[in-house]
């Protein structure tokens, strides 16, 4: 009998409860969906040999794409229409070497130098949100006062987009990523962001300003829709994945008073703690990990057929006890950056070195600064995204 998929969490410390007898069961689990039946990849090896491997396409316009299993009905010539032109500039979704032209555009505004470059400014911006909450009294939403706050705003700075417009695309973002929303307001949703990232680009093309958007613009290598798409991407996970992670990092951190005690002593101990919290939380699992053979070939034993398509598990892939030893265990020294919490291969994550950044500076400021917080709910009743897209918590009250 085959899966049903997708598979909601239950924890905020650990993957779905089923991923792990998935595991032990096949590299590859045949799941069912409403519109037909996909393979979903369960072990560290095979993932990174599907998110790397030839004869493999990301891309929805490849016959037999996931994506399109999870609807009975195929769209409307009119709904297909219009998904192509909002798709236009979405390079995660292509294949090489069209892929390729869109990444080297890319490259060299997220490179170790030029993030190493950005910190002292996403120090400040850390240091004012700190400020903000100490001045307000002795309590916070973590989540809205810190977590979503600081990727908002560096994100915002680095692409060029108002920091005043936030809630708007925050709360457009929540809706389109929210399976419990309407399809068709996750549908206005997304055309709502990108239509204000049309507006967007119009206002940075008779001015250019010295920021992400305005040297795209500058370069005079893509075309208005594409750089709409790009701007499309770049700001909903530029913001949304590290938003989700620094308030569980820091309830995870919170709940191993050792191991936050060792990082306290030793501040060089952070940059090998982010990467064992990426690999434990794994908030992106299988979004964007979507995969599709374009020819015959065998994973994990498995004899994947042309136009079958796989949805690759990250969280289950990096609790995979075949490459982690203890994977359950969460161990600031593992040091784990094999992980694929940020993707493997041509596709993996652009703004990884970003990311990495942005939770290195937000953790340690965060608890150097408040060395008093505390969480003032039980972790079972904090409100979680358990039915969500990407994994995170809705709020996280805490007190110092």
């Amino acid at each position: 009998m085959a899966q049903t998929f997708p598979v909601q969490r239950t924890c905020p410390f650990a993957p779905p409860p089923e991923y792990e007898r998935m595991r032990e069961q096949a590299p590859l689990v045949r799941a069912s969906l409403p519109g037909g039946d996909v393979w979903l990849v369960t072990r560290h090896a095979e993932a990174k040999q599907v998110l790397a491997g030839a004869g493999i396409s990301t891309s929805p316009a490849t016959p037999g794409h996931p994506n399109a299993a999870f609807s009975p009905d195929p769209p409307t010539p009119e709904e297909a229409a219009a998904y192509e032109q909002f798709a236009i500039g979405h390079f995660i979704d292509l294949d090489p070497p069209e892929h390729g032209r869109f990444r080297r555009l890319l490259i060299p505004e997220f490179t170790v130098r030029r993030v190493r470059d950005l910190r002292p400014g996403i120090q400040r911006l850390a240091d004012r949100l700190i400020d903000d909450m100490l001045a307000q009294g002795r309590e916070a939403d973590l989540v809205a006062a810190y977590g979503l706050a600081l990727p908002s705003l560096v994100i915002c700075q680095l692409l060029g987009v108002p920091y005043a417009d936030r809630e708007f695309f925050q709360s457009r973002t929540r809706t389109m990523i929210d399976p419990a929303s309407d399809p068709q307001a996750r549908h206005a949703a997304m055309f709502e962001i990108r239509g204000f990232l049309d507006d967007l680009v119009t206002t940075a093309t008779a001015a250019p300003g010295d920021d992400l958007l305005g040297r795209l613009i500058a370069g005079g290598q893509l075309t208005r829709d594409e750089l709409v798409g790009v701007m499309f991407l770049l700001l909903v996970a530029g913001h949304e994945t590290t938003a989700n992670m620094i308030p569980l990092a820091a309830l995870t951190l919170l709940r191993h008073p050792d191991q936050l005690a060792a990082l306290r002593a030793n501040p060089g101990g952070w940059p090998a703690a982010v990467e064992e919290l990426l690999r434990y939380h794994s908030v992106v699992d299988w979004v964007a990990f979507y995969r599709v053979a374009t020819e015959d070939q065998e994973i994990g034993g498995q004899l994947v057929r042309k136009g079958e398509g796989l949805f690759v598990l990250g969280a289950s892939a990096n609790r995979d006890e075949r490459a982690f030893e203890r994977p359950d265990a969460f161990d600031v020294e593992r040091g784990a950056r094999h992980h694929v919490a940020f993707g493997y291969g041509v596709h993996q994550c652009l703004g990884q070195n970003l990311a990495r950044a942005e939770l290195e500076i937000a953790l340690r400021t965060l608890f150097e600064r408040v060395p008093g917080l505390r969480v003032t709910m039980a972790d079972e009743e904090l409100p979680a995204k358990y039915d969500g897209a990407i994994f995170g918590l809705k709020a996280m009250p805490v007190m110092w």
